[in-house]
């Protein structure tokens, strides 16, 4: 029996484009033997629609944008019934990324339609998505990191010159100015004065209510992949080098002026204190089916947890699984992988006793 794999892409977040991108990777390296692929289109708007069984490879992501007057479109309530002759879908694959995608809120609907879905769960999404209390998390669990603040909107129309000195008196420069709830490092900037520092703190509020402010450090960027439920594997490590001041969206999506270096070139001591803070940070927001972990080495060999992302970039060329294919898992088998740890974790669950 094939296994019916509903793909949910889009959203109505800055991410959408990232988030297409992704979703044609995935369906192109399927295996249509394996799976019957359901697209489930969200627009930019906000709007579901499930487009039909697809048939055969996918050219563009024009071919993924469902409009929502079609007749498909109009579905939106059982957007996950799937063919009502083939008893529905087996597994969701959220292919989101950013806030109403991987903060939690779909993960709370799939949760509700009791639907087993790839990745992390609502609280790991919802803590990972959100900075501040990721960090106090991490914090909570003795995991080494950055200095860092935060501010909601309204604390910082309140008293912006109060926020500045803040910044200045416990921090100092240089330091990053990031929104709290977002991917792909939108809205980020790097502060060398308090010129930056306001104009920083006015784009990343463009973005979300709460900003954090963290400190800058000298130090060399290392990331690895965490696979797996209850005992996570972790891949091989691999280290980022912007060509620019640091890692942003156009370095990322659209300049491809960073080098991506896997393995990264680090000794076995480091590896391994890395290894053990993923998993350790994994554990801690009780993550489930995939994260990248990204940390910071300095000069001296301290290792500085920066994040975790619940649902990192998923195209072949994509930090993530390129982690996992020098490690010897290849894209389609990452896939497939991710599909059995969901479908794992929803028999456990429901296994759980809910009534007395």
């Amino acid at each position: 029996m094939k296994t019916k794999l509903g793909l949910l892409y889009g959203g109505k977040s800055a991410e959408h484009k990232v988030s297409l991108q992704t979703a044609m990777a995935v369906i192109k390296a399927l295996d249509v033997e394996k799976f019957n692929i359901y697209p489930i289109y969200i627009t930019e708007e906000g709007r579901w629609v499930k487009g039909p069984q697809l048939q055969g490879p996918v050219s563009s992501v024009k071919e993924l944008e469902f409009s929502p007057e079609s007749e498909e479109g109009k579905l939106a309530p059982a957007i996950f019934a799937g063919p009502q002759s083939d008893g529905g879908l087996d597994v969701i694959f959220p292919l989101l990324h950013g806030p109403n995608g991987e903060d939690g809120t779909v993960q709370g609907l799939l949760e509700l339609l009791n639907l087993p879905y790839v990745g992390n769960g609502v609280l790991a999404s919802a803590a990972g998505m959100d900075k501040v209390i990721m960090k106090n998390i991490f914090a909570e669990a003795g995991l080494a990191q950055v200095d860092y603040t935060s501010f909601i909107r309204s604390e910082w129309e309140a008293d912006k010159a109060g926020a500045y000195e803040k910044v200045e008196q416990k921090l100092g420069y240089p330091c990053f100015v990031k929104p709290a709830n977002l991917g792909s490092s939108v809205g980020i900037s790097k502060c060398r004065n308090r010129a930056e520092l306001e104009q920083a703190f006015g784009e990343a509020f463009l973005f979300d209510r709460k900003v954090i402010v963290e400190v800058g450090v000298t130090a060399r960027e290392i990331e690895v992949g965490v696979l797996g439920n209850d005992n996570p594997d972790v891949s091989v490590a691999g280290e980022i080098v912007p060509k620019t001041d640091f890692y942003d969206y156009k370095a990322k999506y659209e300049d491809g002026d960073t080098a991506l270096i896997i393995p990264a070139d680090i000794d076995g001591a480091a590896y391994e204190r890395i290894k053990e803070m993923a998993v350790k940070a994994f554990k801690a927001l009780d993550c489930s089916g995939l994260v990248r972990a990204d940390f910071f080495l300095a000069e001296n060999g301290t290792v500085l947890i920066n994040e975790v992302n619940t649902m990192p970039g998923f195209t072949p060329v994509s930090m993530f699984p390129l982690l996992w294919k020098h490690t010897g898992v290849e894209y389609p088998e990452l896939i497939e992988r991710l599909v059995s740890l969901a479908l794992e974790r929803h028999a456990e669950k429901q296994s759980i006793k809910y009534t007395f």
